[in-house]
């Protein structure tokens, strides 16, 4: 469920040959392990929010309200910290475009997939996010050269995703729209990831800066496509409106700040482990609150998913 502006992090003293020796940090109110948790928590249940939200609100409806509420967070952050949303027109552009790719499509998709398919089986759909970001860095990515573990890992994960899809049965019982539409929008986020890396990865600005006025834009967007696809509710219920703000001011806003909280302390490479557990708790999630079915292939296909994902993360060393 990422939504950040993916440039490869950097502690702050290496984003500049003149930075200043880095100074002690404060001590953090929560051990980055808890944070790690919480963070894994807030984006397995991600999923089950969706469904709850789609429960009463059209997709686009409930991607604009998780939109909103997520941006209101960052821009409360950057008004705490004094931060200024970046300047220049060409950084504007590329951030609509990566708005779009990273936060106002995949938010969509993923929205009108679980109108017809598990929370669950949305959650594993989502963690084939780095199969497909491996696949497109080998083509896009001059510097990121493949290795055996890597190409077996990207077999190895789609493996997976045929297992938890259950091919060799026929596809029997699946959601061929919901599904595609599950898979469309994990790809759409190494597509915004590449994007972003060749055009801002040089940017002077900071995370929360680049981030907050990436939500913004993202936000506008969905402004511009929901009253044309969408009619305002006659009635708001309570609990499926709560999903939709709790989707955004946790799952999205609270999110990277809790992100970016654990970049900065102990690097991206063990940050982005969090994806992984992301499915584990999307699947009890679904399976325990929502009263959604579970077959063997669902949990053993997550399984050989996540092992192929992590495979693609492991780099050459030297």
């Amino acid at each position: 469920m990422s939504t950040v502006i993916p440039s490869r992090p950097q502690s702050p003293a290496a984003q500049s040959p003149t930075a200043p020796a880095p100074t002690a940090r404060p001590p953090r109110l929560l051990d980055w392990r808890l944070r790690f948790g919480l963070l894994s928590l807030i984006w397995g249940f991600s999923f089950l929010l969706i469904k709850v939200g789609t429960g009463a609100y059209a997709p686009f409806q409930v991607t604009l309200g998780r939109l909103l509420f997520g941006t209101l967070v960052l821009v409360a952050a950057m008004a705490v910290k004094r931060e200024r949303l970046p300047r220049g027109g060409r950084t504007w552009a590329h951030l609509t475009v990566a708005a779009f790719f990273l936060n106002a499509l995949p938010f969509s998709l993923f929205a009108f997939a679980e109108l017809t398919i598990p929370s669950t089986l949305a959650g594993i759909c989502n963690a084939t996010s780095p199969l497909w970001g491996m696949a497109f860095s080998l083509v896009a990515l001059s510097e990121d050269r493949p290795t055996r573990v890597r190409v077996a890992g990207l077999g190895l994960g789609f493996l997976g995703v045929l297992t938890v899809l259950g091919a060799w049965q026929g596809f029997h019982g699946l959601d061929a729209r919901g599904t595609a539409l599950a898979l469309l929008a994990s790809l759409s986020y190494p597509v915004g990831w590449i994007y972003v890396r060749r055009t801002l990865a040089g940017t002077t600005d900071s995370h929360l800066s680049m981030t907050g006025a990436q939500l913004l834009l993202a936000t506008a967007q969905l402004a511009l496509v929901t009253p044309l696809f969408t009619t305002l509710p006659a009635h708001f219920p309570v609990l499926p409106f709560l999903a939709v703000a709790a989707l955004g001011a946790l799952g999205t806003g609270l999110a990277m700040l809790v992100q970016y909280g654990l970049v900065a302390e102990v690097g991206p490479t063990t940050a982005q482990m969090v994806t992984y557990f992301v499915p584990v708790i999307a699947t009890v999630a679904g399976v325990t609150i929502l009263g959604e079915s579970l077959h063997w292939t669902t949990p053993v296909g997550a399984a050989i998913v996540i092992a192929g994902a992590a495979l693609t993360q492991v780099r050459r060393k030297g």
